[in-house]
């Protein structure tokens, strides 16, 4: 049987908390130790991996006595504080007993959503790889705030292996992939091999999460399989539980494939489409949704309702005359501004704004489609038209 990795050559592969931390807030290095030697078989195969860590709030934790399962947010800066500095020491020592240089870096989900921190990361990150390094990275929950929340580590892993144009995605957990439902609830649940796309119904079927240690649930698995699968990025749900969890997962073990889009977007398309955080939602309706799955830019005159409050050049949601998210871009307007030309020809709303601007509410080089009508076909064109940004 071939390994499931065998058609990667750079990928990205999410720790969970609980798999590298005991119940009792220790380090489970001899699970390290396995993993890390996992790790140099697929180096010494020419691969080039990065690593997303959880832990750090994990291991700070019990490093600073804190014994309660709900942590304020101040005490789970200062866990991270402390946990970051044991968690790069042991990445460290486990890999550097292969001869395995690592490289920390510390993210939080809004840096890989400006474009300027974007680009610095994704070159960080590349220079390590060409330098025969493996990134460790963590997010830098010491400083962050509104982004300390459940399963943010899922996300940010997809965010990251799209950054790096990954080929493949590896999340392991304390399961084996996904299941028609939560097993733990449902004896009679089936394990699912491959995920062709991710449908409302494939949504439906995500559990929460089992553990305090790990913030991470199914459903922010499947989140993140969308990040990454639409931006051409396989992923695969493996169990990490046991001993040497990538070997057992090359030797057949019992995993999910999330298959990715068959083409990849073009690289500032790739980020938009990955980003976080929605700042508003625009509907627009039937001639303005057909008009955006021809590659067209969004105008005006094609939007008939505005909700949330959002600067120029932050990322909004495009809405079909249904509800449905058809798009996601940087928008050319401020929300005040957007309010006052919803429904209005490009005429009117250079009137109203003034001849500088061009009169696209979303321009398409801005635009990703990301619902039913961002077919395979649409996003070739889409690329065939615009140069890479």
């Amino acid at each position: 049987m071939a390994s499931p990795l065998t058609n990667y050559r750079r990928i990205t592969i999410k720790i969970g908390s609980a798999l590298l931390v005991d119940k009792a807030g220790r380090l489970r290095a001899d699970w390290l130790a396995g993993l890390a030697a996992d790790i140099a078989t697929l180096k010494a195969e020419r691969r080039e991996i990065v690593i997303v860590s959880s832990g750090a709030i994990a291991l700070g934790r019990s490093l600073l006595g804190l014994s309660a399962l709900a942590l304020t947010l101040e005490q789970s800066q200062a866990a991270a504080s402390a946990g970051q500095i044991a968690l790069s020491q042991a990445w460290a020592e486990a890999l550097g007993q292969h001869g395995i240089v690592t490289g920390q870096i510390l993210i939080t989900p809004n840096i890989t959503e400006e474009r300027r921190y974007y680009l610095n990361a994704r070159t960080t990150i590349q220079t390590l790889l060409g330098l025969g390094a493996i990134p460790i990275i963590n997010e830098n929950d010491s400083v962050a705030t509104a982004e300390i929340r459940y399963g943010d580590n899922d996300r940010l892993s997809a965010r990251v292996a799209t950054m790096i144009e990954a080929d493949l995605l590896v999340l392991l957990s304390d399961v084996d992939g996904l299941y028609t439902a939560p097993p733990a609830r449902d004896p009679g649940a089936r394990h699912l091999p491959v995920v062709e796309a991710i449908t409302p119904a494939i949504e439906a079927m995500a559990g929460g999460a089992a553990s305090h240690l790990s913030r991470g649930g199914m459903t922010t698995k499947v989140e993140a399989g969308k990040i990454a699968t639409q931006a051409g990025t396989a992923m695969i749900i493996a169990k990490g539980t046991e001993e040497h969890p990538l070997r057992r997962l090359t030797e057949g073990g019992l995993h999910t494939l999330f298959k990715p889009a068959t083409t990849r977007a073009q690289s500032r398309k790739r980020w938009i489409m990955g980003t976080l955080a929605i700042a508003g939602t625009v509907r627009v309706d039937a001639g303005a949704a057909r008009a955006l799955s021809l590659g067209k830019s969004l105008l005006p005159v094609g939007v008939t309702q505005i909700t949330g409050n959002f600067e120029r050049g932050d990322t909004i949601a495009v809405l079909g005359p249904e509800g449905q998210e058809i798009a996601r871009g940087l928008v050319s307007f401020d929300s005040e501004d957007a309010r006052l030309v919803i429904g209005k020809h490009s005429e009117a709303v250079i009137e109203l704004l003034g001849s500088g601007n061009r009169g696209a509410m979303v321009h398409r080089d801005n635009l990703v489609l990301t619902g039913a009508r961002g077919d395979n076909e649409t996003e070739q064109q889409m690329e065939a038209n615009h140069e890479p940004g």
